[in-house]
């Protein structure tokens, strides 16, 4: 009786672990995917939107990080709101960020890309919190931000850091983003959906 062995050659493991960015550049818009082994509180497993990236650097808000408390358990003087507050980064933790869909009620809103801003008048976002004329899938709150200096997400790029994608608006504004990770890498497909079913612990499967 012979048994054979499939041996997996060390080359193969390093590439099927190896970012393919097919040429996409970082830019505002673009969503940054932390590579299954990527460690930290903010940054493990979290997709970070772009909000601007430019030779100066890039600021951006983790997507799929969030602090299950509401706006008003964080703020003072404001109505309550429904939607979560998420852990935008590790930068200036102490502020509230926020990126929207509603520019037209929301002046010096800030465009991202497609339908989505950031920033604006909070005193008017206020009053339309109080008013009840928002609702939580056209703002997200974020504790804090992702900041890089010039240069230095480029380089994290090419340390294997983060797969650039893109991600429509409709899913960035959802919910539900508690698996926003394995559903974007699912959709990417090839060795990127084996990624999502990669454990968070090697060691313990």
């Amino acid at each position: 009786m012979y048994v054979i062995i499939n041996l997996v050659d060390v080359d193969e493991t390093s590439d099927l672990f190896r970012i393919e960015n097919n040429n996409i550049n970082p830019e505002k818009g673009k969503v940054l995917i932390a590579e299954p082994f990527l460690e930290g509180r903010y940054f493990k497993r979290s997709i970070i939107l772009l909000a601007e990236f430019n030779e100066n650097g890039a600021v951006g808000f983790v997507l799929n990080k969030p602090i299950n408390i509401s706006l008003d358990e964080v703020l003072i003087n404001i109505a309550h709101f429904d939607g979560d507050v998420y852990m935008g980064g590790p930068v200036d933790t102490n502020r509230i960020y926020y990126i929207h869909t509603i520019p037209e009620l929301i002046p010096n809103s800030i465009h991202i890309s497609d339908q989505l801003y950031w920033g604006g008048d909070f005193n008017v976002l206020k009053d339309l919190i109080e008013q009840k004329k928002v609702l939580p899938h056209q703002v997200r709150f974020f504790a804090g931000y992702s900041g890089w200096s010039a240069g230095q997400l480029e380089e994290e790029i090419k340390e294997n850091s983060w797969l650039v994608s893109k991600i429509d608006v409709k899913s960035i504004m959802s919910l539900n983003l508690s698996n926003l990770w394995e559903k974007s890498l699912r959709k990417l497909g090839g060795k990127y959906r084996l990624w999502s079913n990669f454990p968070e612990n090697p060691s313990m499967n």
